[in-house]
């Protein structure tokens, strides 16, 4: 069975790193969000679980290819040292709920960067750059 992926920044449909740029092609599965905190890095934001806010992102459901690509893109590392840890989190897509990896941000790269209130990094970095369309990102 092939596995599901939540993507909330860049890997977003239209972002900088388009999910759909990966081979095999990821099948869009739907439109969700997640409890978390979302975090400005600069380029790219960051996730952490849990909490009173909420995330906006894509599910997708991927081929082993795509999300070991997806781990190297993260830095993931076995030892949950590298920049993003891989978890396991439930996600309701409609009326469905489907256990999907999610990439959140180790908790040492989030001092002193800005939360986003909104929980959007889309809207949020198109506001931060009144030039940003994301689809010349």
């Amino acid at each position: 069975m092939m596995p599901h992926v939540f993507v909330y920044g860049t890997l977003r449909r239209y972002g900088r790193n388009d999910i759909a740029r990966y081979r095999p092609s990821p099948v869009f599965v739907g439109e969700a969000s997640i409890d978390g905190t979302l975090y400005d890095l600069g380029a790219y934001p960051g996730v952490v679980l849990g909490g009173v806010g909420r995330v906006k992102g894509e599910v997708f459901r991927v081929e082993p290819e795509v999300e070991a690509a997806l781990d190297l893109l993260e830095e993931v590392a076995e030892d949950d040292s590298g920049e993003y840890i891989k978890r396991r989190v439930r996600v309701a897509v409609g009326a469905q709920w489907l256990d999907c990896l999610v990439y959140e941000i180790h908790p040492s790269r989030i001092e002193g960067r800005a939360v986003i209130g909104g929980g959007d990094w889309i809207a949020h970095a198109a506001q931060k750059s009144p030039a940003f369309s994301p689809l010349k990102e």
